[in-house]
């Protein structure tokens, strides 16, 4: 049987990317903590142990949107060299490698029925992939080649039960892979609405004084604090508020992971690494959750009537 062994939701802003001189000048001259705590948590995490605690990585991607269906990557391998259509000049012919896990990705899609949800595992070698993670594998998985990495989309016609649901097929989906240990992460942003472009330059530095509103700022401090105490369930419970902060990708990232941890039940803290910073107006940190020692809360029954995925290989 295989389980989660840790969770995270993390920041990918391109300014992490950038050579250390270019980030330096960005941010007032001093380097920016999403940086130095992406390396600390792969000293505490990625690494620990010789990182024999875990083989695959599963990132929930928040750029990554599909439109009919969640989509799980299946390839053996995905490799190449990744140039943003979003940001060419920072995000430049950045090189990947890494073994994919099919086994794994056609398991969680063969639980789409069961949540009453649409996933399909594809191993087009053409598939593109998202800076959300490419830039964390760069810091997360670069230099530890027998480490699987797996990505899902998020879907822009999904509200927050469907992806709920995908987290829940993901966690089945880990389960019914014989002795797969799988770390998740949320690849994306707290508060998400940059400046416009004529004032953006004067909002590059780290500080959160920089985030776009006071309030949006104050509304991402209250979900850290809450993330801290293991509260997921009041920040489940307040997503109509939150919502009204943009949060990216309707902060659909955390709610697969939440998906997949329990949801309301699930009371695993977060423990921060780096500070929470600003990225040209939007709310940016990375927590993590270790797994309780008792293990996750169970992802619950099949929905009544669920209906069948048409596009799910047999």
């Amino acid at each position: 049987m295989g389980e989660i062994v840790g969770a995270g939701l993390l920041a990918h802003v391109p300014t992490i990317v950038l050579p250390e001189a270019d980030r330096l000048e960005l941010n007032e001259g001093k380097e920016i903590t999403l940086v130095t705590g992406l390396r600390e948590l792969r000293r505490d995490v990625f690494e620990r142990d010789g990182a024999d605690h875990y083989d695959t990585v599963v990132v929930l991607d928040s750029h990554w949107a599909t439109t009919v269906e969640f989509v799980v990557t299946a390839q053996q391998r995905r490799a190449g060299l990744f140039t943003s259509e979003e940001l060419p000049r920072g995000m430049c012919r950045m090189p990947y490698d890494f073994p994919g896990d099919p086994e794994l990705a056609h398991n969680i899609a063969s639980f789409a029925d069961r949540h009453g949800t649409w996933i399909t595992a594809i191993d087009d070698e053409y598939l593109p992939i998202f800076y959300a993670t490419v830039n964390l594998w760069k810091f997360l998985g670069e230099g530890l080649p027998d480490k699987r990495w797996v990505t899902i989309g998020v879907c822009q016609t999904g509200d927050m039960e469907d992806h709920l649901r995908l987290g829940r097929a993901l966690a089945d989906g880990i389960a019914a892979t014989e002795g797969r240990r799988v770390l998740l992460i949320a690849s994306g942003a707290l508060s998400h609405t940059f400046w416009p472009l004529r004032e953006l330059r004067d909002h590059e530095a780290g500080d959160p004084v920089h985030i776009r509103t006071p309030q949006a700022r104050e509304a991402d401090h209250e979900r850290i604090e809450w993330f801290k105490e293991g509260r997921h369930d009041k920040v489940l419970d307040t997503m109509d508020e939150f919502w009204k902060f943009k949060p990216e990708a309707r902060f659909a990232h955390y709610l697969m992971m939440a998906g997949a941890l329990g949801e309301q039940a699930c009371t695993a803290p977060a423990r921060q690494y780096g500070e929470y910073e600003n990225s040209i107006g939007t709310g940016q940190v990375h927590l993590w959750f270790d797994r309780p020692a008792d293990g996750w809360t169970g992802t619950g029954a099949p929905l009544p009537g669920a209906p069948r995925n048409p596009h799910r290989r047999p």
